[in-house]
């Protein structure tokens, strides 16, 4: 797809999604809007969600925001180079797409109230020693996994590792330490059942949650696929219930989905053996108005937005995963990384991933390295 014609998609996408947020948060009036924030509603689908479970935001290292920062440069990094590293997806691997720039590799994450501690792939083993961690979410998991596993293999490159991948289920075992990273592909976290009208997405029914019991921590992500409309859209109708539709206003299908994911750990997972994260909102950079920049997408950007806040605000999407987390019986500890995200329009593949334009995923090394740091900050 061109790039034209990839922003007229998604322009379209982001006034019926600015529609849908207004029509949701009237029914439901869970995430209300913000009009004197800085960061309030500016279309889009965009809320301030500025105050929303900063409980959450600040548990990890002692009441410091590991979320709220900037992004300077470092010359030290990448971490690992992707021509060393087996496991990337050659549309996450921008340099071998023939890239030009790599300033985009060399900026480190900051946070404002304290230090972001280094990476240490070792002692990540170490600590992990004869454990299991499964990814579980669609291709933006897939990302992460991609780059933790790439930062592994960095840091332990003599250590024997196994290689398997069997649809929906890949896994890397690093033997010395028998820890095995597995990540367990799943669109919606829900299930999408055949039957005979079609595909049926069931908001409701979560079969595919048998997989993921055992683990010793479970890192959850669900947003991407959710605002797929057309023939991108691997559904023909959404359940809920008996109630049988074509279609849904999606952030309340988003809800209801989430709903029941949360059903899901409240009712299987022991915290004094699991620990779980969410992996968060990762944002996309087709429409340039977000940042000021009204004619441009993700394409031949080549700096992060300087400062700490973006200028469209938070997602709706944000507050309500924020809503569903804080509803939850079981700890959930989120990875808040959606605005040092949205900082980040630089870091896409854009047209160095071997397809289309695509500013939505993340180049490898590049910006899922941020997260998993967050990650290993957070243990």
């Amino acid at each position: 797809m061109d790039i034209g014609n990839n922003r007229r998609c998604h322009l379209l996408t982001g006034f019926i999604f600015f529609l849908q947020v207004q029509v949701f948060l009237a029914k439901t009036q869970q995430v209300p809007l913000s009009s004197s924030s800085s960061s309030s509603s500016l279309g889009g689908g965009y809320i301030d969600t500025s105050n929303s479970s900063s409980n959450t935001r600040r548990e990890l290292l002692g009441g410091c925001d590991l979320f709220k920062g900037r992004w300077v440069v470092d010359n030290s990094y990448p971490l690992y180079s992707p021509s060393g590293c087996p496991y990337i997806d050659p549309g996450y691997d921008c340099l071998k797409h023939g890239r030009p720039d790599t300033h985009y590799l060399k900026y480190a994450w900051h946070p404002d109230s304290c230090n972001l501690p280094r990476f240490n792939g070792l002692d990540l083993l170490s600590k992990w020693r004869g454990k299991k961690v499964m990814f579980v979410g669609d291709s933006l998991s897939e990302n992460m996994w991609q780059s933790l596993a790439c930062l592994l293999h960095a840091s332990a490159p003599r250590s024997q590792a196994s290689f398997h991948q069997k649809s929906p289920l890949t896994s890397l075992t690093f033997q010395e330490y028998g820890v095995t990273i597995y990540l367990y592909r799943t669109t919606y976290l829900v299930d999408i059942v055949r039957e005979s009208i079609g595909r049926v997405l069931k908001l409701d029914s979560i079969q595919g949650g048998n997989s993921w019991k055992g683990m010793d921590v479970l890192i959850f992500n669900s947003w991407h696929w959710w605002t797929h409309t057309g023939r991108s859209q691997p559904w023909d109708y959404v359940q809920y219930g008996s109630t049988v539709s074509k279609d849904m206003n999606r952030l309340e299908a988003y809800f209801k989905g989430m709903t029941t994911w949360a059903r899901w750990v409240d009712t299987n997972v022991n915290p004094s053996q699991t620990k779980v994260f969410f992996q968060g909102i990762s944002p996309s950079h087709y429409e340039g108005k977000e940042w000021g920049s009204p004619s441009k997408s993700c394409n031949r950007e080549v700096e992060p937005i300087q400062g700490s806040t973006y200028p469209a605000g938070s997602p709706a999407s944000l507050g309500v995963l924020k809503k569903v987390l804080g509803s939850m019986s079981k700890p959930v500890h989120l990875l808040d990384i959606t605005t040092l995200s949205q900082l980040r329009k630089d870091a896409h593949p854009e047209s160095y991933g071997g397809g289309g334009v695509d500013c939505s995923h993340w180049c490898l090394p590049g910006l899922p390295d941020t997260w998993n740091q967050l990650l290993y900050a957070s243990l």
